[in-house]
């Protein structure tokens, strides 16, 4: 092979390299863009904010499609993640380099109330446990990290449902199973929408023995950099051992370990 020859080989495999590179950003543009809209994005709106042509824009979405990064709303007119893209967004925030700050964060909160905390997000409709750290008591819920609950009998669920837009909260009640789990469990839709208004006003929410018997809890909101609620942070605890009065006086620190677990968000 001449030297020449050499160079122009090494020259086209630098424009297919930049070729593939550009094709790559552009598929994350696509992807960062369908998330941040944070509701179902049509082909033309995507066109507009990632500025791609049509035809190179409808091929990669059809990729995304397949591989299960995006999904088509019924009817095939506007895009969302997929639950691949769900599950990838989810074992990040569990695995990243800052996952272990904010455990030492429920650890210290742990060991200053004395009671267990947990860190929670709503995905999909349910209440899903990111991490918890126990106390060290004989008497106590096991919730492990992974667990999911329904929103409407939890503290945490029910902050989360609060803070949603009203048009995406409407649809989450609307598609709602409000399942009674004890006689305290809030299963009427119009008594839950005020207890969900009463949420946003406070800014904290409780759980009155509503999931389980003799376990009450409290929870504030973790915000993110654009102030929206995108976790929750909460204490559980044995009514016998902390009622719930008592452990509202714990809100304040509370809130916070939610401004420390917020910085890491940013």
């Amino acid at each position: 092979m001449s030297e020449l020859e050499l160079v122009e080989l090494l020259d086209n495999s630098k424009k297919d390299a930049s070729n593939e590179n550009s094709s790559m950003l552009k598929g994350i543009v696509i992807l960062e863009a369908l998330t941040a809209l944070r509701q179902p994005a049509s082909l033309a709106h995507l066109m507009q904010i990632t500025g791609m042509p049509k035809a190179s824009l409808h091929r990669t979405l059809a990729i995304f499609e397949e591989a299960g990064l995006v999904m088509r709303e019924p009817g095939g007119k506007a895009y969302t993640p997929g639950d691949r893209l769900a599950n990838l967004a989810l074992e990040t925030l569990c695995h990243d380099n800052v996952s272990g700050v904010r455990h030492s964060i429920l650890r210290k909160l742990v060991s200053d109330l004395k009671e267990t905390c947990n860190l929670a997000i709503l995905r999909r409709g349910e209440l899903f446990y990111l991490d918890r750290v126990e106390a060290n008591w004989a008497l106590r819920l096991h919730l492990p990290p992974g667990t999911v609950l329904p929103p409407h009998c939890s503290a945490s669920g029910k902050l989360l449902l609060a803070f949603k837009p009203p048009e995406e909260r409407a649809k989450l009640l609307d598609n709602l199973p409000l399942e009674q789990f004890t006689h305290r469990t809030i299963v009427d839709r119009d008594v839950l929408e005020s207890e969900l208004n009463r949420i946003t006003s406070t800014e904290y929410a409780v759980d009155n023995e509503e999931y389980v018997l003799g376990v009450s809890c409290v929870a504030v909101p973790v915000r993110d950099k654009h102030g929206d609620a995108v976790a929750a942070i909460a204490i559980h605890a044995a009514t016998a051992r902390l009622p719930l009065n008592q452990a509202m006086e714990y809100i304040p620190q509370l809130r916070a370990a939610a401004e420390r677990i917020s910085n890491t968000l940013s």
